[in-house]
């Protein structure tokens, strides 16, 4: 049993790296961050619909469901566009760092689906995490319009990640994956009609970019989604929240190695991402502390 745990967090660490991979690709691949998302999630529906028929699983959803999936899914389109903008008009840490507010977002979100009310602890760590923010707006201001783009990318991951933590109550996460995945295409693709946008030069991809699009479909999105629900099976929730939370830093580190002058920030930066990082992970920690004294109180 211990060995399981051992060998499904150190998949876990794997799953965690290859999201952190994700923000590499973006910066790799060539093409404007629309096309980019609309490549990603024709080809990643197509790998989960293949999982789907290996695996015998049903395509079945009530109608109802299919309205929340298909908001949800183009919620889900616009952060990925918002976040690899992030990545084409500043960098990969720039993007990633502030992706990490996303907690402090859900935290404010949370309340108004789950009628909860919102916490002073919460209050606090988000007017520090505003610190961190400040700090790096304030020595990064060449990166402003990245930093603006991240942080709505943040936003709308945090908002997609409570909608999900109610849809989960009704539905498995591989359904859910599959029709966000799905209309989050195809709301893409109008948009692409719409304005004209698909021409013969938008199919013709440098053979680059079609190798980093399918590692990024595959292996970073239906991949690494399916294994991640699999994981969860094995682990505490806490576990996962806690390994996920080092995605910036793996990121960060894969960026100087890989891009080298073009990452490297003033310290001022890494000041401000320390005080976003650590106050992320705080959050964590006294999340799963209360939830450990409300069950021993229930007890």
């Amino acid at each position: 049993m211990q060995g399981d745990k051992l060998k499904n967090y150190l998949h876990l660490h794997l799953i965690v790296f290859i999201w952190g991979f994700t923000a590499i690709l973006g910066a790799l691949i060539s093409i404007d961050a629309v096309p980019l998302v609309w490549y990603r999630m024709l080809l990643a529906v197509g790998f989960i619909a293949l999982y789907f028929v290996i695996r015998k699983k049903s395509f079945k959803v009530e109608k109802k469901a299919l309205i929340k999936f298909a908001i949800s899914g183009v919620i889900i389109a616009v952060h990925w566009i918002t976040f690899f903008k992030a990545i084409k008009v500043s960098n990969v840490s720039v993007a990633l760092v502030m992706m990490s507010t996303g907690a402090f977002f859900a935290s404010f979100i949370e309340p108004f689906f789950f009628k909860r009310r919102i916490k002073l602890i919460e209050i606090v760590l988000g007017l520090l995490v505003i610190v961190g923010l400040y700090i790096i707006f304030n020595f990064e201001s060449q990166y402003t319009l990245g930093i603006i783009y991240a942080l709505i990318s943040a936003f709308l991951s945090a908002l997609f990640s409570v909608l999900n933590g109610v849809f989960i109550k009704k539905h498995e996460a591989n359904t859910i994956s599959f029709y966000q995945l799905l209309f989050g295409v195809l709301g893409v693709t109008i948009y692409l009609l719409f304005t004209q946008r698909f021409s013969v030069e938008f199919f013709q991809l440098q053979a680059s970019d079609w190798m980093y699009l399918l590692i990024l479909s595959s292996i970073c999105t239906a991949y690494a989604f399916i294994a991640s629900v699999q994981v969860m099976r094995y682990l505490t929730p806490y576990t996962v929240m806690l390994t996920i939370n080092l995605e910036p830093i793996y990121a960060i580190i894969l960026a100087l190695l890989i891009f080298g002058e073009k990452e490297q920030m003033n310290p001022e930066f890494y000041y401000g991402a320390c005080i976003v990082l650590i106050v992320v992970l705080l959050n964590g920690v006294l999340k799963n502390a209360s939830s450990i004294k409300k069950k021993i109180i229930k007890k």
